[in-house]
């Protein structure tokens, strides 16, 4: 029989959570609504984390997502101009067809869950054992390393494209700039 504990509470206020805001992000009019609601569903993801141990990247996730990306996509809408206005409505086919692609995603996921048995069991190993065989020295060197199995590459590859995204986040900011004076 399988009981409820406080761990399994908080996982399925933070699951409703991430999917509640979730949907707020893609179904907000406003854009600014839209960013916040993507915040609360970074620091979601960041209270999963810390429930199963993984403090690093929890605050990995808080830092350089939550931090760092909303950050950036404020102040993007604050460089475009039209900041209170609605976004435009989308046609009844696009609708439909990302309707259609939403309900086919979570088919697609509530099948492969099902089918493989992901379910937390008393016979499945905990996960404080597992964050305790994992040696944070190696987490480093893989994330920063250049041979073989290691991330330094996708890491700067990301850098770069959070550089593009401030520059071109300028350039937009400049040419709004000069059409406001013309």
């Amino acid at each position: 029989m399988e009981y409820i504990t406080a761990s399994n509470i908080i996982f399925v206020i933070l699951a409703f959570s991430i999917l509640f805001f979730g949907v707020m992000t893609v179904t907000s009019t406003r854009i600014l609504r839209a960013a916040t609601s993507l915040f609360f569903v970074l620091f979601g993801i960041a209270g999963l984390y810390l429930q199963m141990n993984y403090e690093f990247l929890a605050a990995v996730q808080l830092s350089v997502y939550a931090g760092g990306i909303v950050v950036l996509f404020v102040f993007a809408i604050f460089l475009v101009k039209n900041l209170g206005e609605e976004k435009e409505k989308l046609s009844k086919f696009k609708s439909i067809m990302g309707g259609l692609a939403a309900v086919s995603g979570l088919a697609i996921s509530l099948s492969i869950i099902l089918k493989e048995k992901v379910f937390v069991t008393a016979d499945t190993v905990r996960a404080d054992e597992i964050a305790a065989s994992i040696d944070m020295k190696w987490v480093g060197d893989t994330l920063m390393g250049t041979e073989r199995f290691q991330y330094l590459l996708p890491f700067e590859a990301a850098s770069v494209l959070l550089l593009a995204c401030i520059i071109g986040g300028l350039v937009v900011a400049q040419i709004n700039k000069k059409e406001e004076e013309i």
